[in-house]
Protein backbone atom coordinates (compact mmCIF):
# COMPACT_ATOMS: atom_id res chain seq x y z
CA UNK A 1 0.00 0.00 0.00
CA UNK A 2 1.14 3.97 -0.95
CA UNK A 3 1.68 5.14 2.22
CA UNK A 4 2.79 8.00 1.35
CA UNK A 5 0.21 9.02 -0.89
CA UNK A 6 -2.40 8.29 2.12
CA UNK A 7 -0.38 11.05 3.92
CA UNK A 8 -0.10 13.45 1.31
CA UNK A 9 -3.84 13.32 0.07
CA UNK A 10 -6.14 11.75 2.18
CA UNK A 11 -7.96 13.26 4.83
CA UNK A 12 -8.74 11.14 7.63
CA UNK A 13 -11.22 11.84 10.02
CA UNK A 14 -10.85 14.54 12.89
CA UNK A 15 -6.77 14.44 11.46
CA UNK A 16 -4.50 17.34 10.43
CA UNK A 17 -3.02 17.56 6.38
CA UNK A 18 -0.25 19.63 7.51
CA UNK A 19 1.10 16.98 10.29
CA UNK A 20 -1.45 13.63 9.55
CA UNK A 21 -0.93 11.05 12.32
CA UNK A 22 0.39 7.89 11.24
CA UNK A 23 -1.86 5.26 9.41
CA UNK A 24 -2.01 1.27 10.00
CA UNK A 25 -2.55 -0.21 6.51
CA UNK A 26 -5.21 -3.34 7.41
CA UNK A 27 -5.73 -5.81 4.42
CA UNK A 28 -8.31 -8.28 6.27
CA UNK A 29 -10.25 -8.42 9.11
CA UNK A 30 -12.22 -11.43 10.03
CA UNK A 31 -13.92 -12.45 13.69
CA UNK A 32 -12.56 -9.99 16.56
CA UNK A 33 -9.11 -9.20 14.45
CA UNK A 34 -7.74 -6.86 11.96
CA UNK A 35 -4.84 -7.64 9.88
CA UNK A 36 -2.17 -5.78 8.90
CA UNK A 37 -0.44 -5.71 6.00
CA UNK A 38 3.17 -6.72 7.25
CA UNK A 39 0.98 -9.93 9.16
CA UNK A 40 0.58 -8.38 12.68
CA UNK A 41 -3.08 -9.52 13.85
CA UNK A 42 -4.90 -7.02 16.32
CA UNK A 43 -7.62 -7.28 18.43
CA UNK A 44 -10.23 -4.85 18.03
CA UNK A 45 -11.75 -3.04 21.00
CA UNK A 46 -13.62 -0.40 18.89
CA UNK A 47 -16.28 -2.52 17.05
CA UNK A 48 -15.00 0.06 14.40
CA UNK A 49 -17.01 2.96 16.38
CA UNK A 50 -19.56 0.42 17.66
CA UNK A 51 -20.85 -0.95 14.43
CA UNK A 52 -19.23 -4.55 14.34
CA UNK A 53 -21.01 -6.14 16.90
CA UNK A 54 -21.04 -9.57 15.36
CA UNK A 55 -17.33 -9.23 14.61
CA UNK A 56 -15.70 -8.77 10.88
CA UNK A 57 -16.62 -10.93 7.99
CA UNK A 58 -19.33 -12.52 9.69
CA UNK A 59 -20.54 -15.58 7.43
CA UNK A 60 -23.99 -14.81 7.77
CA UNK A 61 -23.94 -11.11 6.94
CA UNK A 62 -21.56 -11.77 3.81
CA UNK A 63 -23.74 -14.26 2.44
CA UNK A 64 -26.72 -12.12 2.36
CA UNK A 65 -24.36 -9.15 0.83
CA UNK A 66 -23.69 -12.09 -2.09
CA UNK A 67 -27.44 -13.05 -2.51
CA UNK A 68 -28.67 -9.50 -2.84
CA UNK A 69 -26.17 -9.04 -5.28
CA UNK A 70 -27.10 -10.98 -7.21
CA UNK A 71 -30.53 -9.40 -7.48
CA UNK A 72 -30.23 -5.60 -7.74
CA UNK A 73 -27.47 -3.26 -5.15
CA UNK A 74 -29.57 -0.26 -5.35
CA UNK A 75 -33.00 1.14 -6.74
CA UNK A 76 -34.38 4.36 -5.63
CA UNK A 77 -36.97 4.54 -3.23
CA UNK A 78 -39.43 6.80 -4.93
CA UNK A 79 -42.48 5.45 -5.63
CA UNK A 80 -40.63 1.65 -5.65
CA UNK A 81 -40.24 -0.31 -2.91
CA UNK A 82 -38.65 -3.73 -2.07
CA UNK A 83 -38.60 -6.95 -0.49
CA UNK A 84 -35.12 -5.67 2.00
CA UNK A 85 -36.54 -2.68 2.66
CA UNK A 86 -40.43 -3.77 4.00
CA UNK A 87 -38.58 -7.01 5.67
CA UNK A 88 -36.17 -4.55 6.96
CA UNK A 89 -38.96 -1.96 8.64
CA UNK A 90 -40.73 -4.55 9.90
CA UNK A 91 -37.60 -6.17 11.89
CA UNK A 92 -37.31 -2.17 13.36
CA UNK A 93 -40.90 -2.22 14.50
CA UNK A 94 -40.89 -5.10 16.01
CA UNK A 95 -37.74 -4.37 17.92
CA UNK A 96 -38.02 -1.10 19.16
CA UNK A 97 -40.30 -0.13 21.94
CA UNK A 98 -43.79 0.83 21.09
CA UNK A 99 -45.55 2.70 19.94
CA UNK A 100 -42.98 3.74 17.47
CA UNK A 101 -44.17 2.25 13.96
CA UNK A 102 -43.43 4.75 11.17
CA UNK A 103 -39.72 4.21 9.86
CA UNK A 104 -38.11 6.49 7.61
CA UNK A 105 -34.53 4.88 6.21
CA UNK A 106 -32.10 6.95 5.96
CA UNK A 107 -27.90 6.79 4.79
CA UNK A 108 -25.71 7.60 8.72
CA UNK A 109 -26.21 8.69 12.13
CA UNK A 110 -26.31 12.19 11.48
CA UNK A 111 -28.67 12.45 8.45
CA UNK A 112 -30.88 10.29 10.86
CA UNK A 113 -30.60 13.21 13.65
CA UNK A 114 -31.13 15.84 10.96
CA UNK A 115 -34.50 13.57 9.82
CA UNK A 116 -35.71 13.30 13.25
CA UNK A 117 -34.91 17.33 14.04
CA UNK A 118 -36.38 18.21 10.90
CA UNK A 119 -39.32 15.62 11.69
CA UNK A 120 -40.13 17.75 15.07
CA UNK A 121 -40.10 21.13 13.03
CA UNK A 122 -42.41 20.09 10.53
CA UNK A 123 -44.46 18.54 13.50
CA UNK A 124 -45.21 22.07 15.12
CA UNK A 125 -45.46 23.51 11.66
CA UNK A 126 -48.47 21.69 10.98
CA UNK A 127 -49.86 22.56 14.38
CA UNK A 128 -49.28 26.18 13.80
CA UNK A 129 -47.03 26.53 16.28
CA UNK A 130 -43.66 28.39 16.27
CA UNK A 131 -41.18 26.35 18.16
CA UNK A 132 -37.69 26.60 16.68
CA UNK A 133 -35.50 25.17 19.82
CA UNK A 134 -34.32 21.89 21.03
CA UNK A 135 -33.37 21.41 24.47
CA UNK A 136 -30.71 18.83 25.31
CA UNK A 137 -27.58 18.46 28.04
CA UNK A 138 -24.29 19.13 27.83
CA UNK A 139 -21.20 16.57 27.08
CA UNK A 140 -23.95 15.46 24.20
CA UNK A 141 -22.51 14.24 20.61
CA UNK A 142 -25.37 13.95 17.83
CA UNK A 143 -23.34 13.95 14.45
CA UNK A 144 -21.26 16.22 12.58
CA UNK A 145 -23.73 17.82 9.86
CA UNK A 146 -24.58 21.09 10.88
CA UNK A 147 -27.80 20.32 12.90
CA UNK A 148 -27.12 17.50 14.10
CA UNK A 149 -23.98 19.83 15.52
CA UNK A 150 -26.12 22.14 16.66
CA UNK A 151 -27.47 20.13 19.65
CA UNK A 152 -23.97 18.81 20.07
CA UNK A 153 -22.46 20.42 23.38
CA UNK A 154 -21.57 23.94 22.39
CA UNK A 155 -18.53 24.39 24.02
CA UNK A 156 -16.62 21.38 25.55
CA UNK A 157 -16.90 19.75 21.96
CA UNK A 158 -14.90 19.11 18.55
CA UNK A 159 -17.47 21.37 17.21
CA UNK A 160 -17.30 24.74 19.27
CA UNK A 161 -15.18 26.12 16.96
CA UNK A 162 -18.53 26.40 14.74
CA UNK A 163 -20.54 27.97 17.14
CA UNK A 164 -21.74 31.17 15.68
CA UNK A 165 -22.42 29.41 12.53
CA UNK A 166 -25.47 26.84 13.74
CA UNK A 167 -28.76 27.88 15.53
CA UNK A 168 -28.25 27.91 19.43
CA UNK A 169 -30.39 25.80 21.03
CA UNK A 170 -30.47 25.87 24.93
CA UNK A 171 -28.21 23.35 27.16
CA UNK A 172 -29.02 22.18 30.43
CA UNK A 173 -26.44 20.67 32.62
CA UNK A 174 -25.60 16.94 31.93
CA UNK A 175 -26.24 14.30 34.85
CA UNK A 176 -24.33 13.95 37.37
CA UNK A 177 -25.54 10.49 38.68
CA UNK A 178 -23.74 7.50 36.99
CA UNK A 179 -25.20 4.79 36.11
CA UNK A 180 -25.11 2.29 39.60
CA UNK A 181 -25.24 5.41 41.89
CA UNK A 182 -27.69 6.76 43.83
CA UNK A 183 -29.92 8.72 42.30
CA UNK A 184 -30.37 12.15 43.79
CA UNK A 185 -33.27 14.19 42.88
CA UNK A 186 -31.45 17.61 42.63
CA UNK A 187 -29.57 15.83 39.47
CA UNK A 188 -32.30 16.60 37.35
CA UNK A 189 -33.44 20.09 38.68
CA UNK A 190 -31.26 22.65 36.27
CA UNK A 191 -32.86 20.32 33.24
CA UNK A 192 -36.74 21.16 34.77
CA UNK A 193 -35.61 24.93 34.96
CA UNK A 194 -34.35 25.18 31.71
CA UNK A 195 -37.29 22.91 30.61
CA UNK A 196 -40.03 25.22 32.12
CA UNK A 197 -38.36 28.68 31.25
CA UNK A 198 -38.58 27.66 27.87
CA UNK A 199 -41.20 24.93 26.90
CA UNK A 200 -43.01 26.73 25.07
CA UNK A 201 -40.46 27.36 22.17
CA UNK A 202 -39.19 23.64 22.30
CA UNK A 203 -39.99 21.55 19.37
CA UNK A 204 -37.91 18.74 21.04
CA UNK A 205 -35.76 17.39 23.58
CA UNK A 206 -33.05 15.26 21.81
CA UNK A 207 -30.79 13.09 23.98
CA UNK A 208 -28.28 9.83 23.95
CA UNK A 209 -30.03 7.64 26.19
CA UNK A 210 -28.13 6.35 29.24
CA UNK A 211 -24.81 6.71 27.40
CA UNK A 212 -22.98 9.87 26.42
CA UNK A 213 -21.07 8.87 23.46
CA UNK A 214 -18.12 11.15 22.00
CA UNK A 215 -18.79 14.05 23.95
CA UNK A 216 -17.62 12.21 26.87
CA UNK A 217 -18.16 8.52 27.39
CA UNK A 218 -20.36 9.10 30.27
CA UNK A 219 -22.82 7.13 32.00
CA UNK A 220 -26.17 8.25 33.62
CA UNK A 221 -28.69 7.37 36.02
CA UNK A 222 -31.66 6.12 34.00
CA UNK A 223 -34.06 8.12 36.58
CA UNK A 224 -32.76 10.78 35.01
CA UNK A 225 -33.92 10.02 31.26
CA UNK A 226 -37.17 8.95 33.06
CA UNK A 227 -37.89 12.42 34.54
CA UNK A 228 -37.19 13.79 30.82
CA UNK A 229 -39.73 11.94 29.54
CA UNK A 230 -42.02 12.89 32.60
CA UNK A 231 -41.44 16.38 31.68
CA UNK A 232 -42.40 16.23 28.20
CA UNK A 233 -45.55 14.15 28.11
CA UNK A 234 -46.50 16.60 30.61
CA UNK A 235 -46.20 19.47 28.78
CA UNK A 236 -47.07 18.16 25.23
CA UNK A 237 -43.17 18.41 24.40
CA UNK A 238 -41.71 15.72 21.53
CA UNK A 239 -38.88 13.78 23.12
CA UNK A 240 -36.29 12.37 20.66
CA UNK A 241 -34.12 9.07 21.38
CA UNK A 242 -30.51 8.99 19.73
CA UNK A 243 -29.28 5.88 19.80
CA UNK A 244 -27.38 5.54 16.71
CA UNK A 245 -24.04 3.84 18.98
CA UNK A 246 -26.20 2.88 21.98
CA UNK A 247 -29.08 1.11 19.76
CA UNK A 248 -28.75 -3.11 18.72
CA UNK A 249 -27.25 -4.79 22.75
CA UNK A 250 -24.53 -2.45 23.46
CA UNK A 251 -25.38 -1.75 26.66
CA UNK A 252 -27.01 -4.89 27.66
CA UNK A 253 -30.68 -3.87 26.50
CA UNK A 254 -31.73 -3.92 22.96
CA UNK A 255 -32.10 -0.30 23.34
CA UNK A 256 -30.76 2.14 26.41
CA UNK A 257 -34.33 3.61 26.76
CA UNK A 258 -35.48 -0.11 28.05
CA UNK A 259 -33.11 1.07 31.11
CA UNK A 260 -35.48 3.68 32.08
CA UNK A 261 -38.37 1.77 30.80
CA UNK A 262 -39.32 4.68 28.87
CA UNK A 263 -40.27 4.70 24.65
CA UNK A 264 -39.36 7.99 22.61
CA UNK A 265 -41.43 9.72 20.07
CA UNK A 266 -38.94 10.07 17.70
CA UNK A 267 -35.71 7.31 17.29
CA UNK A 268 -32.79 7.65 15.97
CA UNK A 269 -30.62 4.60 15.16
CA UNK A 270 -27.62 3.22 13.13
CA UNK A 271 -23.91 2.45 13.47
CA UNK A 272 -24.11 -1.33 14.63
CA UNK A 273 -27.51 -1.76 12.28
CA UNK A 274 -25.95 -3.46 9.16
CA UNK A 275 -23.60 -4.80 11.74
CA UNK A 276 -20.29 -2.83 10.28
CA UNK A 277 -20.99 -3.71 6.92
CA UNK A 278 -22.05 -0.70 5.17
CA UNK A 279 -23.66 2.53 6.25
CA UNK A 280 -27.21 2.79 6.92
CA UNK A 281 -29.97 4.00 9.61
CA UNK A 282 -33.65 4.60 10.77
CA UNK A 283 -35.57 7.09 12.34
CA UNK A 284 -38.60 5.73 13.69
CA UNK A 285 -41.51 7.55 15.02
CA UNK A 286 -45.16 7.24 16.18
CA UNK A 287 -47.94 6.93 14.39
CA UNK A 288 -49.24 10.53 15.83
CA UNK A 289 -46.28 12.29 15.16
CA UNK A 290 -45.96 10.54 11.72
CA UNK A 291 -49.77 11.50 11.07
CA UNK A 292 -49.57 14.86 12.28
CA UNK A 293 -46.00 16.09 10.24
CA UNK A 294 -47.81 14.35 7.25
CA UNK A 295 -51.31 16.70 7.97
CA UNK A 296 -49.83 20.03 7.57
CA UNK A 297 -49.04 22.53 4.23
CA UNK A 298 -46.62 20.02 2.72
CA UNK A 299 -48.81 16.83 3.33
CA UNK A 300 -45.67 14.85 3.33
CA UNK A 301 -42.32 14.68 5.59
CA UNK A 302 -39.52 16.88 3.44
CA UNK A 303 -36.78 14.70 2.78
CA UNK A 304 -35.66 12.28 0.95
CA UNK A 305 -32.14 10.98 0.37
CA UNK A 306 -30.85 9.07 -3.11
CA UNK A 307 -29.91 6.16 -1.53
CA UNK A 308 -32.61 5.93 1.01
CA UNK A 309 -33.37 2.29 1.44
CA UNK A 310 -30.54 0.80 -0.41
CA UNK A 311 -31.47 -2.72 -0.95
CA UNK A 312 -27.90 -4.31 -0.50
CA UNK A 313 -27.45 -2.67 3.01
CA UNK A 314 -31.46 -3.43 3.98
CA UNK A 315 -30.51 -6.76 3.15
CA UNK A 316 -27.29 -7.07 5.46
CA UNK A 317 -29.29 -5.25 8.36
CA UNK A 318 -32.06 -7.99 8.35
CA UNK A 319 -29.66 -10.34 8.46
CA UNK A 320 -27.87 -8.74 11.35
CA UNK A 321 -31.13 -7.95 12.89
CA UNK A 322 -31.84 -11.37 12.45
CA UNK A 323 -28.52 -12.58 14.63
CA UNK A 324 -29.73 -10.29 17.26
CA UNK A 325 -33.41 -12.14 17.60
CA UNK A 326 -31.72 -15.28 18.33
CA UNK A 327 -30.84 -14.00 21.90
CA UNK A 328 -27.21 -14.82 21.93
CA UNK A 329 -26.20 -11.25 22.67
CA UNK A 330 -27.71 -10.94 25.91
CA UNK A 331 -25.57 -13.55 27.50
CA UNK A 332 -22.07 -12.04 25.53
CA UNK A 333 -22.76 -8.79 26.63
CA UNK A 334 -23.36 -9.65 30.18
CA UNK A 335 -20.19 -11.63 29.67
CA UNK A 336 -18.19 -8.81 28.73
CA UNK A 337 -19.64 -6.39 31.18
CA UNK A 338 -18.93 -8.96 34.46
CA UNK A 339 -15.03 -9.02 32.92
CA UNK A 340 -15.12 -5.29 32.28
CA UNK A 341 -16.10 -4.31 36.09
CA UNK A 342 -13.14 -7.08 37.12
CA UNK A 343 -10.05 -5.86 34.95
CA UNK A 344 -10.96 -1.67 34.71
CA UNK A 345 -11.52 -1.92 38.45
CA UNK A 346 -7.41 -3.15 38.38
CA UNK A 347 -6.48 0.03 35.92
CA UNK A 348 -8.06 2.60 38.32
CA UNK A 349 -5.30 1.72 41.08
CA UNK A 350 -2.98 3.51 38.23
CA UNK A 351 -2.15 7.19 39.43
CA UNK A 352 -2.48 8.84 35.81
CA UNK A 353 -6.34 7.30 35.99
CA UNK A 354 -9.05 9.94 36.95
CA UNK A 355 -11.79 7.27 36.61
CA UNK A 356 -12.95 4.05 35.51
CA UNK A 357 -16.48 2.75 34.43
CA UNK A 358 -18.37 0.53 32.30
CA UNK A 359 -22.03 -0.77 31.01
CA UNK A 360 -22.83 -3.48 28.44
CA UNK A 361 -19.86 -4.23 26.43
CA UNK A 362 -18.55 -0.45 27.11
CA UNK A 363 -15.56 0.11 28.68
CA UNK A 364 -13.81 3.30 30.20
CA UNK A 365 -11.21 4.87 31.09
CA UNK A 366 -10.86 8.39 32.43
CA UNK A 367 -7.35 9.65 32.31
CA UNK A 368 -6.24 13.13 34.31
CA UNK A 369 -4.67 14.35 30.85
CA UNK A 370 -5.06 14.07 27.33
CA UNK A 371 -3.10 11.23 25.06
CA UNK A 372 -0.12 11.60 22.95
CA UNK A 373 -2.38 9.96 19.93
CA UNK A 374 0.46 9.28 17.53
CA UNK A 375 2.21 7.45 20.83
CA UNK A 376 -0.06 5.80 22.58
CA UNK A 377 -1.71 4.17 18.97
CA UNK A 378 1.83 2.71 18.55
CA UNK A 379 2.23 1.40 21.54
CA UNK A 380 -1.38 0.02 21.79
CA UNK A 381 -0.41 -1.54 18.05
CA UNK A 382 2.96 -3.28 19.76
CA UNK A 383 0.84 -4.76 22.49
CA UNK A 384 -1.26 -6.76 19.80
CA UNK A 385 -4.36 -4.22 20.30
CA UNK A 386 -6.41 -1.39 17.95
CA UNK A 387 -7.49 0.84 20.75
CA UNK A 388 -8.47 4.34 19.38
CA UNK A 389 -8.49 6.69 22.45
CA UNK A 390 -9.86 10.64 21.91
CA UNK A 391 -8.31 13.29 24.62
CA UNK A 392 -8.75 11.84 28.04
CA UNK A 393 -10.52 9.10 26.97
CA UNK A 394 -9.24 5.58 26.68
CA UNK A 395 -12.29 3.17 25.82
CA UNK A 396 -13.17 0.57 24.33
CA UNK A 397 -16.34 -1.38 23.00
CA UNK A 398 -15.43 -4.93 21.52
CA UNK A 399 -17.19 -6.82 19.64
CA UNK A 400 -19.78 -9.06 21.16
CA UNK A 401 -18.47 -12.18 20.02
CA UNK A 402 -15.08 -11.49 21.97
CA UNK A 403 -14.04 -14.34 24.04
CA UNK A 404 -12.26 -14.17 27.78
CA UNK A 405 -8.69 -14.41 26.96
CA UNK A 406 -9.23 -11.41 24.16
CA UNK A 407 -10.97 -9.47 25.95
CA UNK A 408 -8.10 -9.86 28.76
CA UNK A 409 -5.38 -9.38 26.02
CA UNK A 410 -7.42 -5.39 25.61
CA UNK A 411 -7.29 -4.45 29.36
CA UNK A 412 -4.05 -5.71 29.89
CA UNK A 413 -3.00 -3.67 26.92
CA UNK A 414 -4.12 -0.58 28.44
CA UNK A 415 -3.09 -1.58 31.77
CA UNK A 416 0.36 -1.67 30.41
CA UNK A 417 0.19 1.05 27.97
CA UNK A 418 -0.93 3.77 30.67
CA UNK A 419 1.77 2.37 33.17
CA UNK A 420 4.41 2.52 31.15
CA UNK A 421 2.85 6.13 30.10
CA UNK A 422 3.03 7.53 33.37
Amino acid sequence: MNLEFDQQHIWHPYTSTLNPLPCYPVSRANGVYLELEDGTQLIDGMSSWWSTIHGYNHPVLTQAAKDQLDQMSHVMFGGITHQPAVELCKKLVEMTPAPLEHVFLADSGSVAVEVALKMALQYWHTKQQHRPKFLTVRHGYHGDTFAAMSVTDPDNSMHSLYKGFLPEHIFANSPECGFFDEWREDDFEDFRQQFIENQTSLAAVIIEPIVQGAGGMRLYHPTFLKRVRELCDEFGVLLIADEIATGFGRTGKLFACEHAQISPDIMCVGKALTGGYMTLSATLATKHVADTVCGGEAGCFMHGPTFMGNPLACAVANASLGLLQQGDWQSQVAAIEEQLAVELSDIGHLENVKDVRWLGAIGVVELHQPVEMASIQKAFVEAGVWVRPFGRLVYIMPPFIIQPNELTKLTSAIYQVLDQSR
